[in-house]
């Protein structure tokens, strides 16, 4: 029994050893997986990514930067396109520009959120309030090219889901078919809202009169 109880001490050192092994192999295991896979992720650009803030801008300070186009010249017609139709418009609505999906949509989902979060539409009009109403894409002459296809069809999904209209402008069908398009969307827009609007007031009334 003395002979137990002595050895008992040694087992239990002999278990936290091997449980405190266990799990630094595990994490040694998450980490090498989180490296390899960042690897991959910026092996297209050589770079790797830098998380440290003073590193970044030991990097910024160092290197030369220059102005891109945020839109290309046709992607810049259809945005003052979209903008001239807009202003047709009774609704205070917004052109922005390259937005990328993850600012303006949301899922409980984080696979499929992480799906669309990197991507952008070219166009989007907002509310008054800032509330996505209809995205634009711009598809240009060679578009649909290799797997273009599939990540549109990605984000009309998503769009579609979100109940953010989605539009196409191409070259063949100019930008006349979008601006009937988004004259639709804001009669549609303005019905819904004068609708809201009298159910408010037919509410403050008879709320009024129950008083």
């Amino acid at each position: 029994m003395q002979g137990l109880q002595g050895d008992l001490p040694i087992v239990v050192i002999i278990a936290v050893a091997a449980f405190l092994a266990g799990l630094c192999s595990e994490r040694l295991r998450a980490q090498l997986a989180r490296q390899a896979w960042q690897k991959r992720r910026w092996s297209k650009t050589g770079a790797t990514p830098v998380t440290d803030p003073a590193e970044q801008l030991r990097l910024v300070m160092g290197a030369r930067f220059e102005k891109r186009r945020l839109l290309s010249r046709s992607e810049a017609y259809v945005l003052y396109a979209a903008e001239r139709a807009i202003n047709t418009v009774d609704l205070k609505w917004r052109v922005m520009a390259q937005v990328s999906l993850g600012e303006v949509l949301s899922s409980p989902d984080a696979r499929a959120y992480s799906a669309i979060n990197s991507k952008r539409v070219d166009l989007l009009i907002v509310s008054r309030n800032g509330d996505p109403i209809a995205a634009i894409e711009y598809q240009g002459h060679g578009h649909y090219q290799g797997s273009a296809a599939a990540r549109d069809a990605v984000k009309k999904e998503a769009l579609r889901k979100a109940g953010v209209r989605y539009i196409e402008v191409t070259p063949e069908r100019g930008t006349d078919d979008m601006a009937r398009e988004i004259s639709r969307i804001a009669q549609a827009e303005g019905l819904r809202l004068n609708t809201s609007s009298d159910d408010d007031r037919v509410r403050a009334v008879t709320g009024s009169s129950e008083r």
